[in-house]
C-alpha cells in the first residue's frame, strides 16, 4: 500500500484555482490556474499578459521558460522527495510565438525518477494546439528536508 501525499493532497485542492499565494513569488506574478496535478504529471494555464511579453508584444523567451521551470518545481515538490530539489538545468526550444491575451496550457511530466535526480519534460501549448516552447530539467536533491522548510 502507497504512504499519503500529504504535499499531493493539499495540491489537488487547488485544482480550478489561480496559483497566487505559492512559496514562489514568481510564480505568483506568473498567475496561472492549476488544472490538473498527479504524481509524476502537470497542467497549468496562463494568459499571456502585457507585462509577459517582448516588445513585439509576444510572450518573452524568459517568461515562458519560467512557466516551464516553475511547473516543473510545483509537479517535482509533490513527487515524493523529502528533500528540496532545485533544477541544475532547463533546456528550452521556442517553436512559435504566443500573442498578448492568448490562452496557454503549460504541462510536465516525470521521465525518470532516481535516488538523487528527477528528468522532467516541459510543453506549452496555445489553445489551438500550437507547440509554443518545450524543455527538458534535472532536478537534484539537495540536503534541505522539505519538514525543515515547513513544509
Amino acid at each position: 500500500m502507497e504512504k499519503p501525499n500529504q504535499p499531493l493532497d493539499q495540491f489537488k485542492t487547488l485544482i480550478g484555482q489561480k496559483l497566487n499565494k505559492m512559496p514562489s513569488m514568481a510564480g505568483n506574478w506568473l498567475g496561472g490556474t492549476l488544472l490538473e496535478i498527479e504524481k509524476g504529471s502537470i497542467k497549468v494555464s496562463y494568459t499571456v499578459t502585457p507585462a509577459m511579453s517582448n516588445p513585439a508584444r509576444i510572450l518573452h523567451g524568459g517568461v515562458a521558460s519560467l512557466m516551464m521551470d516553475d511547473v516543473i518545481g510545483m509537479a517535482n515538490f509533490v513527487a515524493g522527495s523529502e528533500y528540496l530539489m532545485t533544477s541544475i538545468n532547463l533546456n528550452v526550444d521556442f517553436l512559435s510565438a504566443a500573442q498578448v491575451g492568448e490562452k496557454l496550457e503549460v504541462s510536465a511530466k516525470l521521465v525518470r525518477s532516481g535516488s538523487n535526480l528527477n528528468h522532467w519534460e516541459s510543453v506549452i501549448i496555445k489553445d489551438s494546439g500550437k507547440l509554443v516552447a518545450k524543455a527538458s530539467s534535472n532536478m537534484i536533491k539537495t540536503h534541505i528536508k522539505l519538514s525543515e522548510l515547513g513544509f
